[in-house]
Parts: C-alpha cells; sequence; structure tokens
C-alpha cells in the first residue's frame, strides 16, 4: 500500500484562534474521543457517527490510511481537536460519488472554521478521484446547508422522515450534491 502525504493548513479563524487543517491521524485517538465527548447532546442525537463511542473512535482511526477514505481534523496548538471531516468513497453503481461528514465543536461554530473544514475535504474529495460528491444533514440543520451551499452544492433531494435521531424521533434529511466533473 502506498501511503498518501497530505499538506497540513494552517488556519487564522475570524475568532482570532488559529488552528491546523491535516489528515487524521492515529495519534489523534485520544484528542478525538475527547472531541466526540464535547459535542453537545443536542448535535450527538443528529450525528451518523456517535464520537462518543470508543469503538466508532477505533474504526475511524484505523481507516486513517484506507485508499477510499479521507479524513481531516482540525486541531489547537495544543492538539485538542476541535473539527472533523470525512469523505468515503461509494462502492457499486455509486463509486463515482464521495459522501461527506463535517462536525465541528460548540466553541469553533461561526468562526469560518466550518467552511475552512469543507473546502479541506472538498479537496480531499477531489483527491479520491470521484465525480460528485455529496452530504446528507436533517432539514433543521439550516447552518451546515448553509456551508455547502456557499461552495457551490445544491439541494438534490428531501426524504421525509427518512432519519431518526438517538431519541427515535424521525426527521426529513437533505441530500446536497456538487458535481465535480
Amino acid at each position: 500500500m502506498t501511503m498518501r502525504v497530505e499538506a497540513m493548513s494552517p488556519v487564522v479563524l475570524r475568532n482570532g484562534v488559529a488552528v491546523t487543517i491535516r489528515p487524521l491521524a492515529e495519534d489523534d485517538r485520544i484528542a478525538l474521543a475527547r472531541f466526540g465527548k464535547s459535542l453537545p447532546e443536542d448535535d450527538a442525537l443528529y450525528l451518523e457517527d456517535d464520537l462518543s463511542d470508543p469503538s466508532i473512535i477505533n474504526r475511524l482511526i484505523n481507516a486513517y490510511a484506507a485508499e477510499n477514505w479521507r479524513q481531516m481534523v482540525a486541531v489547537r496548538d495544543d492538539g485538542e481537536v476541535v473539527a472533523y471531516s470525512a469523505v468515503r468513497k461509494l462502492v457499486g453503481w455509486s463509486s463515482h460519488v464521495g459522501d461527506i461528514q463535517l462536525m465541528v465543536g460548540k466553541e469553533f461554530r461561526r468562526s469560518g472554521l466550518g467552511t475552512e473544514m469543507a473546502k479541506a475535504i472538498f479537496e480531499s474529495a477531489r483527491g479520491l478521484g470521484v465525480a460528485k460528491v455529496i452530504v446528507e444533514m436533517l432539514a433543521v440543520q439550516v447552518s451546515g446547508r448553509a456551508i455547502f451551499e456557499r461552495l457551490g452544492f445544491s439541494r438534490e433531494g428531501i426524504f421525509s422522515k427518512h432519519a431518526h435521531d438517538r431519541h427515535g424521533n424521525r426527521h426529513d434529511l437533505v441530500v446536497m450534491a456538487y458535481h465535480v466533473m
């Protein structure tokens, strides 16, 4: 297997805090778990992956070098993870599609970090050679949709009562897409 080399990107956010956006590494296990546990309960209700679950953290860390998956984190100077994003190249008849996830810590919202992470993971998706990139989110996640709309994504569909949160409540799922090629 060949190792990927991806550049680290230092960024100064609107709140004046500097972070580095870089690929997830094996050494990020503890910091990623802390990040997952720091997410507000409201966020955890809507996440596809529960970052407070040690088995999920292990799965993500163990996949850091997978050929069909790219994961990025934003870290402060002290090594704390403050945002996580991933893109996974789908298989089968959707093998030309990359699926994005993005999570930003509460204290870093409205600082521009979500947009910077979205740009970074979008570039990683291009590196996977996909022709289309999608992001799925609940209809109530208005800020998340705005980030991707600014990057040129458009709504492709809405699935009524398609997703359920951790309390079993059903929510509409919005699918947004960007056609790379």
